[in-house]
């Protein structure tokens, strides 16, 4: 066989294993999210974390400037050799795809959070106008705790870098109760696409081939102790965004400092009325008269950053990656996010906010 042909064929050969794999989730969780994985990112976070930027950004950009470079090279053989260039792309992406699975993404395939921590994700409309009303009344009191004007929105007094430090604390406080939540050797750092990741609309993402949590250096800072919480999610091995939303806010509540708590409240605030309002604007408004016009001043800081970077760009990368998580066993697409509400649901039936 020749050269060519070999890693297009192994690309086939590794999509059905990891369809096969997808149908064995209690193996993955045993071998690779609780054996090799866990190897693998320490090892990565400990190297990449030495440096204060993302080495991960860099790599893209290298990579994305020889793909452009070889593109525009190849741009007049296409007739007469697109066969050979095909293989060739194909090639490329089968050493992305057992990079991708090996260093990260089989964690798409391990047991569902909720399952394994002994509750459903299932809810009733009531259940939910129910919990977002107690998630009012701890918004509303920890934002009394933080200012004593019912009226100002809350200033974050630490710098991003600060808040990167402080993170790894609330995780420190869960792993006491949750031992497979437990992180060691931060590696959280502001991407150098912060501005390009605002046209698109996100909040961070964690690059699966260096293990280090990017955050959005430009989002409003009230809420970026929860998403750097989140990021730091997906490190420890919980690929889904809606689990990756649950940890998140639970690293941000249980953390003892009190911006930290009130990010991880206003977002889950913010997911239960965007819910509700799905199902009934009415009671959506109703229960928005409840929240403090301090947090909702908060709030406003978020739409007025995603009116300034709203773009048709936004529109294209949405689609692009509701697919991406649609593909990657997250049926719900970029739905998934939101799905997190009935972690919360459940998690808090017998136990106080």
């Amino acid at each position: 066989m020749k050269k060519k042909y070999i890693l297009p064929l192994l690309l086939l050969v590794q999509i059905i294993i990891i369809n096969i794999l997808s149908l064995f989730p209690q193996f993955v969780e045993r071998y690779y999210s609780n054996g090799l994985f866990p190897v693998i990112s320490k090892g990565e976070r400990l190297l990449f974390g030495l440096f204060r930027f993302s080495i991960g950004d860099l790599i893209y950009g290298i990579v994305l400037f020889f793909a452009v470079r070889w593109l525009w090279k190849t741009r007049k053989t296409w007739k007469k050799q697109y066969a050979d260039n095909g293989l060739k792309i194909l090639s490329a992406f089968s050493v992305f795809y057992f990079l991708f699975h090996l260093l990260w993404a089989m964690n798409y395939h391990r047991i569902p959070l909720n399952e394994k921590m002994g509750f459903d994700k299932q809810y009733t409309t009531e259940e939910l106008v129910a919990f977002t009303k107690k998630i009012i009344a701890k918004t509303n009191a920890m934002h009394r705790q933080i200012e004593k004007n019912d009226s100002l929105k809350v200033v974050v007094p630490y710098t991003v870098q600060e808040i990167y430090v402080k993170s790894i604390d609330g995780y420190s406080e869960m792993e006491q109760q949750f031992p497979y939540f437990a992180f060691k050797h931060e590696s959280i750092k502001s991407s150098l696409m912060s501005v390009p990741l605002s046209y698109m609309g996100f909040g961070g993402y964690l690059n699966p081939f260096t293990n280090e949590a990017q955050v959005n250096n430009k989002l409003p800072r009230y809420g970026f102790p929860a998403t750097a919480c989140h990021e730091m999610s997906h490190q420890i091995g919980y690929a889904s965004e809606s689990e990756a939303n649950f940890i998140g806010y639970m690293a941000a509540t249980h953390n003892k400092d009190l911006y930290f708590k009130y990010a991880g409240y206003t977002m889950a605030l913010k997911y239960c009325l965007r819910n509700i309002n799905k199902l009934d604007e009415k009671k959506a408004k109703s229960l928005a008269k409840l929240v403090l016009p301090g947090i909702k001043a908060n709030f406003k800081e978020s739409e007025e950053f995603n009116k300034k970077y709203k773009s048709f760009v936004e529109t294209i990368f949405e689609y692009f990656y509701d697919n991406y998580l649609k593909l990657n066993k997250q049926e719900d697409g970029l739905e998934t996010y939101s799905k997190f509400v009935g972690l919360l649901i459940n998690y808090y039936k017998d136990k106080e906010l």
